[in-house]
C-alpha cells in the first residue's frame, strides 16, 4: 500500500472518529434526484456507491427500485448507517471486509481498493458523489485505474464533482475539473456533463472560508 493511500485512509477514519464529516448531507442529494432519470440505469440494477459512509442516497436509489452496493473504509460510518436508518442488518465475513446486508442495501465495510471485477459483476450503474472529489490528485488517478476499470461493460452511472480556486481551499472535498475527469476515464468511458451548477450561494462555509466560485458538476458516465 503507497504511503499516500495510507495518509488518505488515516485521515478518512480520523474524520469518522472525531465527527469532522461535515460533507454528509442529512437529504438525498439534489443532483442525484435531478439527474438520475437522465442515466438510464437500467431497471432493478445494483448500483455501487462508492466511499459510501452513511450516506442517504442509498435509501433513497433502493426506494427507486435498485440494489444498493455500498463500500465504506470506516466502521463507524456504517455502523451510524444502520442505526440511523432503523434497519436491521445481517452481518457476514468475507475476504475483503465485513458485509452488512439489509433488504435491498449491502454495505461493505472495506477497501474500495481492494476490490476486484468479480465483487463489481453484477453492478450494471454506480453513483460517486464523494468518492473522486474525496481523494487527492494521485490517488484519483489510481481510483479511475483500478476502481473504475473493474466495472463491467456497459455500466451507466452518475458522478458529482465540485469545482473551485483551488488556492482558495486546501480540500478534501477537491476541485476536480471536467478536463481532469476526461482525462481520466474517457479512454474506456463516455463522458458527458448533465448540470454544472453554481452553489456558492448555498455554502455560507465556504464562503466563510474566503472561496469566491463553487459549481457542482454531474456528469452521466457509461463504460464501452
Amino acid at each position: 500500500m503507497s504511503e499516500e493511500l495510507l495518509r488518505d485512509r488515516e485521515n478518512w477514519l480520523a474524520r469518522w472518529r472525531e465527527g469532522r464529516i461535515g460533507f454528509h448531507q442529512d437529504t438525498p442529494s439534489p443532483l442525484l434526484v435531478e439527474c438520475w432519470e437522465r442515466v438510464g440505469a437500467p431497471e432493478g440494477s445494483t448500483v455501487f456507491v462508492p466511499l459510501a459512509g452513511k450516506s442517504v442516497d442509498m435509501p433513497w436509489l433502493a426506494e427507486h427500485g435498485h440494489d444498493v452496493f455500498g463500500v465504506e473504509l470506516a466502521s463507524l460510518a456504517v455502523e451510524q448507517f444502520f442505526a440511523e436508518q432503523r434497519l436491521e442488518a445481517k452481518v457476514e465475513e468475507t475476504p475483503k471486509g465485513a458485509l452488512w446486508r439489509s433488504g435491498p442495501i449491502a454495505l461493505l465495510c472495506g477497501d474500495v481498493f481492494a476490490l476486484d471485477a468479480q465483487d463489481l459483476a453484477k453492478c450494471r450503474a454506480f453513483f460517486d458523489r464523494a468518492a473522486i472529489i474525496a481523494l487527492p490528485r494521485g490517488l484519483r488517478q489510481r481510483y479511475a485505474r483500478e476502481v473504475y476499470a473493474q466495472l463491467p461493460r456497459g455500466c451507466v452511472g452518475l458522478m458529482v464533482t465540485l469545482e473551485y480556486p483551488e488556492h482558495e481551499k486546501q480540500g478534501p472535498p477537491f476541485s476536480v475539473r471536467e478536463a481532469e475527469v476526461r482525462d481520466l476515464f474517457e479512454s474506456d468511458w463516455t463522458v458527458d456533463v448533465l448540470v454544472r451548477r453554481e452553489i456558492l450561494a448555498y455554502q455560507a462555509s465556504w464562503r466563510n472560508e474566503g472561496v469566491t466560485a463553487l459549481h457542482a458538476v454531474a456528469y452521466r458516465l457509461q463504460r464501452r
